[in-house]
């Protein structure tokens, strides 16, 4: 039996892919075995988000063929498709983009078979694919399962290279996405995310993200939390907040991408709405909502970024009082309008990124306090090794509870004890 080691980096969407790819090749009679000497193939699955990303990317490729020399190297994903510098890493016998994924299959068969086989390219113009690839995944690594429903993006913001890497936006069936869904929960899986690379834009025929959502609640009742990984906020409609005031399933957390909280930077970005948009609608969501957690991403020495701008971004912050704030100093992008302008100093970039992370830390710590001696729903995920289960709560909150396994990967109800140094300490009402 040949055995294969996966690597992944990147978001949720990687993470299914590969998971998709790991049930396939056991299906064919693999084994999945973590990356070592054993291995008879490495699959790769890359990133190109930032620049570090990328970079990562490569080192991962180069460690992988010198902990094996002997093994075919699989390399897939955003940095495959976007970075032909792949092409000049020495040892890599394989190479696949995005959109056709499952094509790395029957290549590595055809390489493990005959090592003599010339490397192969099958990368594919993304930017002019508009088919959905289907891949299906019925078992998971994690607590939570994460299921695919859209791929690609075609907002262009000036940072990003997600556009050139995923190509336009493609929508899975969404009689194939229930079909799914019922296998895993079958399976006992109970906590499910929607994931996708510009997941408000989901739209198979007449079906937009809300009214798939609507079709999963009535048709696959064994879900007791359904998540989004993330969502634009000029994607959230006023029949999305209805749905929010109607059921508990959909969990109390949002992640909501700002990017900046300065007018000025988004129209650099080219983001699509302003400031007085957003804080509306979070006002509408927290109307239906008013504890719910919201998330977000912030992007900080933008190019054109002064301190005014930066301190525009950090009020902003605080007046919105998000949960936690993801902050990602600026990383230029080959290929991006935002490369070819006046750059910030990266001292002055991680400057500002320590003073974020800062305030993102209180606003954890001021909204985790709204919970203390209030119960909440939550999964259990794991247990530590020194004698805790660590889960999550519906509303994202990372909860420490006293070991006891039986709750181990189970829903229950916690009580919020406790903050002691930014951890949240719980105990379960049994």
């Amino acid at each position: 039996m040949k055995k294969i080691g996966f690597q992944t980096l990147g978001c949720k969407v990687n993470i299914y892919e590969s998971n998709a790819l790991k049930n396939e090749l056991i299906k064919r009679g693999y084994e999945i075995i973590e990356p070592s000497l054993d291995c008879d193939a490495f699959i790769i699955n890359t990133c190109a988000v930032t620049n570090m990303a990328a970079a990562k990317s490569r080192k991962l490729i180069h460690k992988m063929r010198k902990l094996n020399p002997h093994a075919v190297v699989c390399v897939m994903g955003c940095y495959s498709q976007t970075s032909d510098d792949v092409l000049d890493i020495p040892g890599v016998d394989i190479i696949v983009g995005n959109g056709n994924k499952l094509d790395i299959l029957p290549l590595l068969e055809e390489k493990l078979l005959d090592r003599s086989i010339e490397q192969k390219l099958n990368r594919i113009d993304i930017l002019n694919y508009h088919q959905y690839e289907k891949l299906e995944v019925t078992s998971y690594d994690h607590t939570r399962a994460f299921v695919k429903i859209e791929d690609g993006c075609e907002n262009f913001c000036t940072y990003c290279i997600i556009p050139y890497a995923r190509g336009p936006v493609r929508s899975k069936n969404a009689d194939d996405i229930i079909k799914e869904l019922k296998k895993i929960t079958e399976s006992g899986y109970e906590e499910i995310v929607l994931a996708g690379i510009h997941t408000g834009k989901y739209r198979d025929q007449e079906v937009n993200l809300t009214g798939l959502i609507k079709r999963i609640l009535c048709e696959v009742p064994r879900i007791k939390k359904l998540r989004l990984s993330s969502i634009e906020i000029n994607e959230i409609d006023d029949e999305f907040i209805s749905l929010m005031a109607d059921t508990e399933v959909l969990a109390n957390h949002l992640h909501l991408p700002l990017q900046s909280g300065s007018e000025f930077i988004l129209s650099k970005m080219e983001r699509k709405y302003d400031l007085d948009f957003f804080t509306n609608k979070i006002n509408a969501i927290r109307k239906v909502r008013p504890n719910i957690s919201i998330s977000t991403d912030i992007i900080v020495g933008f190019p054109y970024e002064t301190e005014k701008e930066f301190m525009e971004t950090y009020t902003y912050a605080q007046k919105i009082g998000f949960s936690k704030i993801h902050v990602f100093p600026y990383s230029i992008r080959k290929g991006t309008k935002a490369s070819s302008m006046p750059q910030v100093k990266d001292s002055i970039k991680k400057e500002r990124a320590t003073r974020l992370i800062a305030l993102s830390n209180e606003l954890e710590k001021q909204y985790a306090s709204l919970f203390l001696n209030q119960s909440l729903e939550c999964i259990v995920e794991q247990s530590t090794k020194d004698g805790w289960m660590v889960g999550h709560t519906t509303n994202y909150l990372q909860v420490y509870l006293p070991l006891d396994s039986s709750y181990l990967k189970k829903y229950c109800r916690v009580e919020i004890i406790k903050l002691v140094e930014g951890k949240i300490f719980g105990k379960i009402i049994k």
